[in-house]
């Protein structure tokens, strides 16, 4: 079936230098941005990271040091790929713990706020894990019965993705029917990063999820542990999560 769409819907895939969210970098994204008259468009960026491509990683996804070294970087590339995304809703495979939080430490490092606010977010992975629960290659061969070629390669991963979630649509009757309730449908937790460090509890207020202030307000952490933001902002945490403790931090000291 067709996706049952009221905004643009982006499905993406990155390759990149390793699985350190906050050091690696993107050697490779492809976007499959889908209207809701369901016109698609894909875009492909071959890109260099600025730093080595290890072995491993190229022995995984085939790209190598000599195939970046004359393509933009992903700053000379941003804002064409902030484009691609304008006021869609997201979808790929794992997007959430990998796919989301590395672009969005790409993003930020160009100085660029990639907001996930009003934005659903559809993970293709989660609901086959609820669902069947296994990989990407498995997915495709059980919802689409093909063989995934080119396994690793963004773009076959991105249309995979893509292919696999009409196919769930079309399986299981019960599943939500836009995209909003998918997004609920296809996440864990409720997270206010995408990394997981801070979450929503049962009365919406932001919380921290390590650490020994885990589960307690952030606001209420920082009011009486000033120190504790300081500390945030000087260890090794993503730059949206220290963004959001900075944002929660200013708006407790703006308040009478």
């Amino acid at each position: 079936m067709n996706l049952p769409l009221k905004k643009p819907i982006v499905f993406f895939d990155l390759e990149t230098t390793g699985v350190d969210v906050i050091k690696d970098r993107i050697v490779e994204i492809t976007i499959l941005r889908v209207e809701p008259n369901q016109h698609e468009q894909v875009h492909t960026f071959l890109i260099n990271p600025t730093i080595p491509i290890p072995p491993q990683a190229s022995k995984i996804h085939h790209i190598t040091d000599e195939m970046v070294k004359d393509k933009p970087t992903f700053k000379e590339v941003a804002h064409q790929i902030l484009h691609l995304f304008e006021n869609a809703d997201i979808a790929g495979f794992n997007a959430l713990k990998f796919d989301i939080p590395i672009l969005i430490e790409e993003f930020l490092r160009c100085d660029i706020d990639f907001n996930l606010k009003n934005r659903s977010i559809v993970d293709v992975q989660v609901i086959f894990h609820k669902m069947e629960q296994r990989n990407l290659a498995a997915a495709y061969r059980f919802y689409c019965n093909k063989e995934l070629e080119n396994a690793h390669s963004s773009k076959a991963d991105t249309l995979a993705t893509y292919e696999i979630l009409k196919a769930q649509l079309d399986r299981y009757p019960s599943l939500p029917k836009n995209i909003k309730e998918l997004s609920t449908f296809s996440t864990y937790y409720k997270n206010v990063d995408v990394h997981g460090h801070i979450v929503l509890n049962d009365k919406n207020e932001e919380v921290f999820n390590f650490g020994k202030y885990k589960g307690q307000s952030v606001a209420s952490v920082l009011l009486k542990d000033s120190g504790y933001y300081g500390w945030i902002q000087n260890a090794e945490f993503p730059r949206q999560t220290k963004k959001i403790v900075t944002e929660i931090y200013m708006r407790i000291k703006s308040q009478p």
